[in-house]
């Protein structure tokens, strides 16, 4: 099987903007584009192939027609579903104060996996911040008076932000994106989201967006967050290319790759590789790649050379 090309699902959220229009070239008759589901099979937006021998075809009747081994590889097999959701985001505005529920909680209430992700910032204004986790542990009580009170702000850890950032945002932990910063994320393949303040805003019924106050009581993490905001791995010159860890855990690893000329990449029996283009331009396999293209390497399919000036994230599993 050849090397799979993405249609992006586009969602047209309040608080989008322009740029996945303007800067990622992204056709959509909606006025804003605040998020483009690059690789998905949820059933809130699956990823169709554009172009090729299966046209047209999601990825998810793929997968479910010569299997997921083959198709996404062994580790796939230690999930129930396709294990990832990729997208890239554009918050014109700040997103509502949220927060996902793990494993154990989203499968007993929701019917689906928790959210665990990461945020790695493409762009950001220079006063662009994100909320983080807490300013210092605080009691579920406490948490709760905070949203009554209007006064969650003043609990939250509020972050400056800029370019090249990475957030582990583990499931439990409240946070926020702020407006003003342009993010990929790689998230487990979930879509379960609990609101906890949303600034007032209205939907477009005119109406205020629901809040789910006490499930976001239920599962928040009321502490600080353990993690660095910074990559896992140092970049790493290789002349050809600077590779950069972005992340490693049990639910998907995430490198970034900037290229000067070429790099060789490959996959095999235990996962498939996707391959997100955030910038530049070039070839894959000789084939044009462009900034915004989404790519679905299968596994098994060995090694494969993208060429050109461009960054990518590699995401596998």
């Amino acid at each position: 099987m050849d090397i799979l090309k993405l249609k992006p699902v586009i969602k047209d959220y309040i608080w989008g903007g322009e740029r996945l229009r303007n800067d990622f070239g992204f056709e959509s008759d909606f006025d804003k584009l605040a998020e483009g589901w690059m690789l998905s099979c949820h059933k809130d937006g699956k990823n169709t192939v554009d172009g090729g021998e299966f046209d047209g075809q999601t990825l998810e009747e793929i997968i479910e027609k010569y299997g997921s081994e083959e198709i996404a590889g062994k580790r796939s097999l230690d999930f129930p579903y396709f294990p990832v959701l990729i997208k890239l985001i554009d918050a014109k505005d700040n997103l509502s104060i949220q927060v996902h529920p793990d494993n154990d909680y989203a499968q007993r209430v929701e019917g689906e996996f928790g959210k665990t992700e990461i945020w790695y910032v493409l762009d950001a204004a220079d006063d662009a911040k994100l909320v983080y986790g807490f300013k210092k542990e605080i009691t579920a009580e406490e948490f709760k008076n905070a949203i009554e009170s209007n006064t969650l702000m003043d609990v939250l850890n509020v972050v400056n932000v800029k370019k090249g950032d990475l957030f582990f945002i583990e499931a439990g932990t409240v946070h926020a994106i702020g407006k003003g910063t342009l993010i990929a994320e790689i998230q487990q393949n979930s879509n379960s989201t609990y609101r906890v303040y949303d600034y007032g805003r209205v939907g477009a019924d005119g109406k205020p967006r629901e809040l789910h106050v006490q499930k976001a009581i239920d599962v928040s993490v009321t502490k600080p967050p353990k993690y660095d905001t910074k990559p896992m791995g140092k970049a790493v010159d290789n002349g050809d290319y600077i590779s950069t860890l972005l992340t490693k855990c049990d639910l998907f690893t995430v490198n970034h790759y900037a290229i000067r000329s070429k790099i060789e990449l490959f996959t095999n029996e235990e996962s498939f590789n996707h391959i997100l283009v955030v910038n530049g331009c070039g070839k894959i396999n000789g084939k044009k790649l462009k900034k915004g293209d989404s790519f679905f390497v299968p596994a098994n399919f060995g090694k494969y050379e993208i060429s050109g000036e461009c960054e990518i994230i590699v995401t596998n599993i």
